[in-house]
């Protein structure tokens, strides 16, 4: 059985180096959670898509997946592109069980450490 995937799902940029705090979050999560299978995708201009991405995962025996989306909050992408992006997802691939959680912007948890880093530098020489 392939394991329980966590999709970071981000928006994209044409400069590659703007993934790089996806990527550092990404191995992060491996690390933190060995047994998921954590991965990237993107809603424009980057690769893999989602759907691309997805796609993959089921080929690969998925069966599980949960995509987070890594906005600071809850605008258009996450509001419209993301559940339309889903929904193609489910017909697709009607043998994965798929779900989005809220944008990480929207924790209090997330909210907190931002505020938290942001108070230190203040402090920071």
């Amino acid at each position: 059985m392939a394991k329980p995937s966590l999709i970071l799902f981000a928006h994209g940029a044409r400069d590659p180096r703007w993934a790089e705090p996806f990527q550092r979050l990404q191995k992060i999560l491996q690390a933190q959670s060995p047994d998921t299978d954590v991965s990237l995708a993107f809603l424009e201009l980057m690769s893999p898509r989602l759907p691309d991405r997805v796609a993959q995962l089921v080929a690969e025996g998925c069966t599980e997946a949960t995509v987070v989306p890594v906005f600071f909050g809850q605008g258009g992408h996450v509001l419209r592109d993301l559940p339309l992006a889903l929904e193609q997802i489910r017909q697709s691939h009607p043998q994965l069980a798929i779900k989005a959680s809220p944008a990480v912007g929207e924790s209090e948890d997330v909210l907190n450490a931002i505020a938290r880093y942001c108070l230190g530098q203040m402090r920071a020489e």
